[in-house]
Parts: structure tokens; sequence; C-alpha cells
């Protein structure tokens, strides 16, 4: 088996852009290998694993990786940080093109289950530390019409975190800690895409345009540094954690 030198091992999905690319910049942990997980290669400063991640075909991948940096691993902690979503596309449901409302659903709904589920194989049985953070919306607990697809799958992956973190806190279930983080409304390009949305396709599209223009939405390096404070809380898993309200 391959022993690691590295204390501390985290993967980030969505890395090239928005709140997972300053979660990669703000890594608090000394001597950690980081990789990045997403189909551009996000910040200088880690490994890239290219992945379409609303391609099922990735997934079987992304859990080779999990495994393969794993063998053999006696450092402290293992961190997978699940960012990568997308609003497209944006448009009512049975009117939005069905290629993109398909691929949508994959990466939103099933991508989150299917790649959590990984990481608790690959780390089942090691003694270090292990976090789950999957990201999650407040658009998990009301409905926004346009973006059906988005709100829908960020209501699933809250439900997967509750349900999944709960087997985790018996015994049996391994240890590892599952955290759903809502990070508010953060600068990123997501926000910057649904402003220029149709209003007919999107009609709150005109409240975020106000929310921006008043300066309402959260730094993204701010938010990621709050999002990486969670680890050094007492949240237990399966907990839906909100960062404007720590």
């Amino acid at each position: 088996m391959i022993m690691h030198m590295n204390d501390s091992l985290v993967w980030i999905s969505g890395a090239s852009s928005g709140i997972g690319a300053a979660l990669a910049r703000h890594v608090p942990f000394d001597n950690a290998r980081i990789t990045g997980i997403s189909r551009s290669p996000g910040p200088p400063n880690g490994a890239h694993l290219r992945a379409d991640l609303a391609d099922p075909r990735s997934w079987a991948e992304v859990e080779d990786r999990f495994r393969s940096d794993l063998a053999g691993f006696r450092g402290s902690r293992a961190v997978f940080v699940h960012c990568a979503s997308t609003l497209e596309p944006v448009g009512f449901a049975g009117a939005a093109d069905s290629a993109a409302y398909r691929s949508g659903v994959l990466l939103n709904s099933a991508a989150p289950q299917a790649l959590g589920h990984a990481f608790l194989a690959a780390g089942a049985g090691l003694d270090c530390a292990r976090h789950l953070l999957l990201i999650s919306s407040g658009l998990a607990s009301r409905p926004a019409e346009g973006v059906s697809g988005y709100c829908a799958g960020k209501a699933a992956l809250d439900q997967w975190v509750r349900t999944a973190g709960a087997e985790q806190r018996r015994a049996r279930g391994g240890g590892c800690r599952i955290l759903a983080v809502n990070p508010g409304a953060v600068d990123t390009p997501m926000q910057a895409r649904i402003r220029a949305s149709d209003d007919r396709d999107f009609p709150e599209a005109g409240q975020f345009r106000r929310r921006h223009a008043s300066g309402a939405l959260a730094d993204p390096d701010q938010v990621a540094r709050a999002i990486w404070d969670l680890l050094a809380q007492d949240h237990p898993s399966g907990e839906v954690v909100d960062v404007r309200r720590r």
C-alpha cells in the first residue's frame, strides 16, 4: 500500500469557480493534499481530477480516486466538500430543454448521493477524522419558479444528509461527520447567471438583481472561511447548517 506523508486529504468538487474555488484557496490545514474535482482546473494549490459529474460514468472514477488516495493513509483527517451543482436549464419544467434538464437532475440530485456514498465507502474503517460537507441552498426549502431541478436537487441533498448522518452516528455506520451547508446568497458566477435570466423563465430575477445592486451578496472568501470553521464546531452528523446563523 502507498504510505502518504500528508496529514490531511481534501477533495473539493466544483473547485473551478465560486464557493468551490474559494474553499480550495482557504483550506486551513497544514500539509494538506488538495484535489479539485471538476471539468476545468481550479486554483493552482492542488491536484485536479477532471470529471463531468453530470455523467454517471464519472462517479466510479471519483470513488476509485478516493480509494487510491486513502490506501495506506495515516494522517489525521480526510475531508470531501461537494460543491458542484447547476441552475441550468433556467426555465419552467416541461418547457426547458429536456437533455439539459436531465443533466441538471443528475448533477443536482443524484451526484451528491452517489459521491457521498463513494466517500463513505472508501473511508470505512479508517481511524482518522472524516468529514463530508455538501453545499446546500435556501432553495432546498422553498420553491423558486424556473429552477425546479435545482430546488428539488438541494432538497434531496438535505434529506440524504439527515438520513446518512443519522446512520453515521451509529457505531456500525463508521463515524464520518456529514453536514449540509447553506451558504446563503454569495457573489458567484451562479448568482450572475440567475441575474441574467429572462424574467419569463425566472420570475424572481428582479429580486436577485436588486439584492446584488444593494451589496447584499456575501463574499465567497468569507463564506469559505466560515464553512471551514464548521469543522471545529460541535455540529452533529446529519445537521443542515446555515452559516449565516452560527
